[in-house]
């Protein structure tokens, strides 16, 4: 579903380029969910970025469901985006002016599989049901975040990208939001690449990756070096 090949990426700054991602590979397959994980600015989100398509490498290739990503034209990208990707972010980035409902149904149809059956589906999951004619504002966090969740998964993505979808959440809603997650993306087969800091998080997953001087390791040996 997703595959990086050969990936490098260097940010400028004052003192020259900085490279944060240095001949990155990666594969994900439909259906499989995968945890990276790594310290702040690490380049986590620079990688989740190029996955989505808003960035492009310096070198390499990003496919997604087979297709070049750097081939594609910004609103070839922006399409592939609409049809094939779902985005859960940390802040919600929730309509303010849209219901519940609304804000639920709001990638479905940009997508153009608006699901009225699964919309309500999706409500009782979330556990917002008698809820749909509220506003963002009017919901609690672990709401806005649940809501967000079944905003991207409205069309039924093939693949949903998750950047620290629990970070602004207590610990105990986190985990409630994080199993609601899991059985969503099973449920719907769709590939998860979730990035997070925080390894209870990142245990459920199927596969945990820790990019680490801009190269991707596996979470065991990451852990091996730093009690080295």
């Amino acid at each position: 579903m997703l595959e990086f090949r050969e990936v490098h990426k260097a940010h400028a700054t004052p003192q020259g380029p900085l490279t944060v991602l240095d001949g990155v590979d990666l594969t994900l397959e439909a259906g499989r969910s995968l945890a990276l994980m790594g310290e702040s600015g690490s380049g986590k989100s620079t990688l989740l970025h190029l996955a989505a398509g808003l960035d492009l490498p310096d070198a390499g290739e990003v496919r997604l469901g087979g297709q070049a990503i750097s081939t594609l034209a910004e609103a070839e990208r922006a399409r592939l985006r609409r049809e094939s990707l779902g985005l859960v972010f940390q802040q919600f980035h929730l309509v303010p002016s849209l219901t519940v409902l609304d804000n639920l149904r709001l990638q479905a149809r940009l997508a153009g599989r608006e699901d009225s059956a699964w919309s309500a589906e999706l409500i009782a999951r979330l556990g917002l049901a008698g809820l749909e004619g509220r506003y963002p504002e009017q919901l609690s966090g672990g709401q806005q975040q649940r809501l967000a969740i079944g905003r991207a998964l409205a069309p039924r993505p093939p693949l949903l990208l998750a950047d620290e979808p629990t970070g602004n959440l207590d610990e105990a809603t986190a985990g409630e939001v994080l199993e609601l997650l899991l059985s969503l993306v099973h449920e719907t087969g769709c590939a998860l690449l979730m990035v997070t800091h925080s390894p209870r998080i990142a245990a459920p997953l199927d596969r945990r990756l820790v990019l680490s001087r801009a190269r991707l390791i596996s979470a065991d040996k990451a852990e091996e070096e730093a009690s080295s």
